[in-house]
């Protein structure tokens, strides 16, 4: 193979993980606003219960690992794309 060869194979990989992450940054955008309504429901939760919702909390939890994979794979930290082309994140470490 020759070099030209691979320069082009290795071009044409960037600009697939460009698309990729323009995707995915669109993802990170909705996914900072549900997240933020998380934290609003969240307070509302405490503020009227004095305690904190369980099922929102690990939603949060998968959520904030989410944003931590898509982070990751823009930032070319990680090679595999996250959900949807992987599982899910679950709210375990």
């Amino acid at each position: 193979m020759s070099i030209s060869t691979i320069d082009n194979a290795s071009r044409r990989e960037t600009a697939i993980r460009l698309l990729f992450v323009i995707l995915f940054a669109a993802i990170y955008s909705v996914t900072k606003l549900v997240l933020t309504t998380l934290v609003i429901v969240q307070f509302g939760f405490k503020l009227v219960t004095c305690e904190t919702n369980s099922n929102l909390s690990t939603l949060s939890k998968s959520i904030n690992r989410y944003i931590f994979q898509i982070l990751q794979f823009v930032t070319f930290n990680q090679n595999e794309k996250p959900f949807p082309f992987s599982e899910w994140p679950s709210d375990d470490p």
